[in-house]
């Protein structure tokens, strides 16, 4: 409880003006159902500082449950932002808008004397925060969204095309990227488009800046705070079964009702119904599609039953993410090469119970020390990079007619049962044939036989006429 009363202790305000400089940008990862909104709240709360979500769905108005959005009351606890403000029509907001916006409220919070949290399950949106990841392409003319929208053009168009014409442009990105990956492909096109240059270009010089890495350029903040919650993967399998329950007690269907009656009705009646772009992909969504555009037109039992299916398929998916993000944050945090990977600290959160003592005091302690400018007496968690395995190598594979892209997404394809149930099938098929070749080969051996010693009749004539 000492390091609790520290971090109450901790001056806010004017207090931390001679601490600018080394004011932390305190970041929070970690899987979803891990705690992380709770953590950023009670940091929040104790040190003075205003919350910044980094969450891709709940940028937008609505589907408040489905998404997780904290409460008007936590909210009114701790100054938030980023939350619920883009139309939920809007499909074309970008991981660059949110960056762009993102960033400008970070330096405003710094720029109060505050200490920024920024927490969420979106890590991807988190990385473009933390490094100079992303490129700005053609800024759009007033009254348009002309770059936006031409990426959402691209997008329409066969994902074949689409990587023949990158592999012209860019065959050093097109080499990396699935021809099925259609948004990927879009993307890079729309920035040799827009600007003459490849992307990959672009990448080689961000890497090539100082303080850059094989995964992108510098940091761009010189003191962050990194924690990552993480659980027992079957303990929290269980946790997020339960939070699905607990978001249908709190009304998750009517929410769903009067959404898809209000934006998604009209859309689903002329066929043209889009789960792949906006607040329409979000988890928990089209899961329940069949259900809402069939409730009232189909038996009491059909209903239960698609209702069933859309619980457990959203049951699922949520895990299936879970472990997902988790991928992510080992993939591009904790193992992230060169010389711009800051230090991610790990708190075990599997047993809520000792939340206090495992999680709440170990996370001031750090963001105390970082205030204070001295090293943590925690240890941070770091992963080797295997310099070795590239992910993004092309694969193909003759047996399963599929490509393949990455080292590790090559070795697993190839001890899949999918491909071992292929190679069976064919090695089959090749053995047959090999058979069938054999027989062959000896019927018509068999077949010379006779023309070769002729009849009886024919070897005494033979014979007669030798003599």
């Amino acid at each position: 409880m000492a390091s609790v009363a520290a971090a109450r202790a901790v001056p806010v305000g004017r207090g931390l003006r001679d601490l600018q400089r080394t004011l932390p940008l305190v970041v929070i990862l970690g899987a979803t159902g891990t705690g992380k909104s709770t953590l950023a709240l009670q940091l929040g709360q104790r040190l003075g500082g205003e919350i910044v979500s980094a969450d891709s769905m709940q940028v937008y108005e609505g589907l408040d449950i489905i998404t997780n959005k904290v409460s008007a009351q936590e909210q009114r606890i701790c100054r938030h932002h980023m939350i619920s403000f883009v139309d939920p029509l809007v499909t074309n907001y970008t991981v660059v808008d949110f960056r762009n916006r993102a960033s400008a409220l970070i330096e405003d919070i710094f720029a109060r004397d505050k200490i920024p949290i920024v927490v969420g399950g979106t890590n991807y949106y988190i990385e473009s925060l933390l490094w100079k990841v992303l490129i700005n392409t053609k800024p759009p003319e007033m009254g348009t969204e002309e770059v936006i929208d031409r990426k959402v053009e691209l997008e329409k168009e066969d994902g074949l095309v689409l990587h023949k014409r990158l592999s012209q442009v860019d065959p050093e990105m097109a080499a990396k990227l699935h021809p099925h990956d259609k948004r990927k492909v879009a993307r890079s096109l729309q920035v040799f488009e827009e600007t003459g240059i490849s992307h990959s270009e672009f990448l080689h010089r961000q890497h090539a800046e100082e303080g850059g890495g094989p995964l992108g350029g510098p940091l761009k903040f010189s003191n962050p705070c990194i924690l990552w919650l993480h659980a027992d993967q079957a303990v929290l399998d269980k946790r997020l079964d339960k939070r699905v329950d607990d978001m249908l007690a709190a009304g998750l269907l009517e929410e769903l009702r009067d959404f898809h009656r209000r934006y998604n009705q009209e859309t689903v009646s002329e066929n043209s119904q889009d789960y792949q772009h906006g607040i329409f992909q979000s988890i928990g969504f089209k899961e329940f599609h069949e259900y809402l555009i069939t409730e009232g037109k189909c038996t009491l039992e059909t209903s239960n039953q698609l209702l069933k299916k859309g619980i457990e398929a959203l049951k699922q998916v949520t895990k299936k993410y879970a472990r997902k993000q988790n991928r992510w944050v080992k993939n591009r945090f904790l193992s992230r090469p060169g010389p711009s990977a800051p230090p991610v600290y790990g708190l075990e959160v599997s047993d809520v119970s000792k939340w206090e003592e495992s999680v709440l005091e170990p996370a001031l302690e750090i963001v105390q020390s970082f205030i204070q400018g001295r090293k943590p007496t925690a240890t941070p968690i770091k992963m080797p990079y295997n310099e070795a395995e590239n992910k993004r190598s092309y694969h193909m594979c003759n047996i399963c007619d599929r490509i393949i892209i990455g080292d590790r997404e090559w070795a697993a394809h190839i001890k899949s049962k999918s491909h071992l149930n292929q190679l069976k099938k064919r090695r089959r098929l090749d053995s047959d044939a090999v058979n069938t070749m054999e027989s062959q080969s000896i019927s018509l051996d068999h077949d010379k036989e006779p023309k070769e010693k002729g009849s009886p009749g024919q070897n005494d004539q033979k014979l007669k006429c030798c003599i």
